[in-house]
């Protein structure tokens, strides 16, 4: 939360995902996470064979337990490492309010509120 108690939040844009996983990586490196330990953790969903005959491949990171939305970086003014470092460019950090406004726009969004 922020100074003036706004909620913040993850929003995650999995349309575009490619599963590169830098994500945990800079959030286990940022974090010192031990192994087995995950700040972010990517779900993957298929392969899955569609009636067009294309198939569906989803990546959808997951923030755990242990994520803080990088907490310490956003007090200087950064972005959380999982946002800096995302290859892909689909996660976005901000107020949730504003990030629900976003998900209205797009199906294949998730949005990430942790406490």
């Amino acid at each position: 939360m922020s100074k003036n108690n706004e909620r913040y939040g993850l929003l995650i844009d999995y349309d575009f995902c490619t599963g590169c996983h830098t994500c945990e990586a800079a959030c286990k490196v940022e974090h010192k996470l031990a192994y087995g330990q995950w700040g972010i953790k990517l779900a993957q969903d298929g392969p899955r064979k569609l009636e067009n005959g294309r198939y569906e491949f989803v990546y959808v990171p997951i923030p755990t337990s242990l994520c803080d939305l990088c907490e310490d970086l956003v007090k200087v003014g950064k972005f959380p490492t999982c946002v800096a470092h995302c290859q892909a460019d689909v996660m976005t950090y901000g107020p949730v309010k504003e990030l629900a406004k976003k998900m209205a726009d797009k199906p294949k969004m998730v949005l990430f509120a942790p406490r």
